[in-house]
């Protein structure tokens, strides 16, 4: 399979690299009308149009670069439980129903997206459990707590806690002083299931399109039987409903979801297969730790270290991604210093100030949904198929999302982005103390 270096994610992934097959799809080329038109081929993008097509509703979805391109083709794979808050402090802001209706939706999300890839037969290489530990000494009341809440309040009696010792030997490492296992969640290939997820869209009946750039959103007129225009540098597509489902790479297309969702860089780098480390993540979890500026780390199903960590506040690119995220593997197991990094990638992906999904409707008829926040894995298949049942007329989840207060970045379209680099280079300084 030729290799393919896509233009907005500098390196070839490990995800990449372990493809036996994926698929290219054709540029539109002519213009077409349809029920709905979605703009951005990621996991909301696709799962939208494949639940709309099998719905019975026309479709056309265009992707600016190759589907898998952006975050939801090389992210960090870790599906997670909840939302990017923990449940208590999330109760603290919107009360204890909303933030369980919040919960209980992100556990719909974990049964949909297990279900959609066993339906459809897509080895996303799952592996279970993850671990939320704490790089700091003085937090073991709260992780205890959330593990106690979680069972006693939400129902939820997958967590316990790890004391140091605990923490130690499940992640191979000193680094942590305790942190939460997670026995209810995974992490996955997020390539493999991209690739299955374009499959089943396109099978549905969806007509899905690479390599096609929106410029424009537009109303024919407004009022009643005003239809609304995406155009594109090779034809228009005529709908009735637009989804926006772009998350960090909206740029200019649409000023309201551009003032709301942010890109930054996040990167990764794999390992040589650690087969003469057995003590490194002995058991197989993901983890994520406390820093601003989260770690996060896992085993392949092939053994390797997958390591991301990074963050960069701008728009350009490191030039040496394997080496930045190698310091931090050290750091983080310093018998690994000589072990092989055999792939480093990255990429933007979007963020929010409060860091919870952005869903609103910019304009009549046109939806934004993303600004996932790092924690996209599940919400957003799940929203891609809450939006589909949305259009069809049912009552969804989604509301519970759209009810959020997701603040604009402050300083307007020239000084959001130096404004963001200054306060989240600020929390990132803070790590280190």
């Amino acid at each position: 399979m030729d290799v393919w270096q896509s233009p907005i994610a500098p390196g070839i992934s490990w995800y990449q690299a372990t493809l036996t097959e994926r698929p290219t799809y054709p540029a539109l080329d002519g213009s077409k009308s349809i029920d709905v038109a979605i703009i951005g081929g990621g996991y909301t993008g696709l799962q939208a149009a494949y639940n709309l097509a099998k719905a019975g509703i026309s479709v056309a979805l265009i992707e600016a670069s190759r589907f898998g391109d952006g975050a939801s083709g090389r992210n960090g794979g870790q599906m997670g439980t909840g939302q990017r808050w923990w449940p208590e402090d999330l109760e603290k802001e919107i009360g204890y129903e909303r933030s369980k209706a919040l919960f209980d939706m992100a556990e719909n999300a974990k049964r949909h997206l297990l279900d959609f890839a066993e339906v459809h037969g897509i080895d996303m290489e799952y592996m279970p459990g993850q671990m939320n530990v704490s790089h700091k000494r003085g937090h073991e009341k709260d992780y205890r707590a959330t593990a106690e809440i979680a069972a006693e309040r939400y129902g939820y009696p997958h967590i316990s806690f790890m004391d140091g010792q605990e923490t130690a030997e499940r992640l191979g490492t000193k680094d942590y002083y305790c942190g939460v296992r997670d026995t209810g969640t995974g992490h996955i290939h997020p390539l493999k299931l991209l690739v299955g997820l374009a499959r089943a869209a396109q099978a549905a009946g969806a007509q899905i399109f690479e390599m096609t750039r929106a410029t424009g959103i537009e109303k024919t007129r407004n009022g009643p039987g005003g239809k609304i225009l995406v155009r594109t540098p090779s034809g228009t597509l005529t709908a009735d409903r637009v989804l926006i489902a772009t998350n960090a790479y909206i740029g200019d297309l649409e000023p309201v979801t551009s003032a709301h969702i942010m890109p930054i860089g996040s990167f990764i780098a794999a390992t040589a297969p650690l087969d003469d480390f057995p003590d490194v993540l002995p058991g197989g979890e993901a983890v994520a730790d406390s820093r601003f500026v989260v770690r996060y780390f896992r085993k392949s199903r092939d053994n390797r270290l997958l390591f991301g960590g990074r963050e960069v506040y701008t728009s350009s690119n490191p030039a040496d991604t394997a080496n930045a995220i190698r310091k931090q593997i050290v750091d983080t197991y310093p018998a690994l210093k000589d072990v092989e990094i055999t792939h480093a990638w990255g990429g933007n992906v979007g963020i929010t100030l409060p860091r919870q999904p952005f869903v609103r409707e910019v304009m009549p008829g046109v939806t934004s949904i993303g600004g996932y926040s790092g924690h996209g894995v599940m919400l957003s298949n799940y929203c891609g198929k809450l939006y589909a049942d949305m259009v069809g007329g049912r009552a969804t989840d989604l509301d519970h999302l759209a009810a959020l207060k997701i603040p604009a970045f402050p300083g307007g379209r020239h000084m959001r982005s130096p404004l963001l680099f200054l306060a989240l280079t600020w929390f990132a300084l803070r790590d280190r103390l």
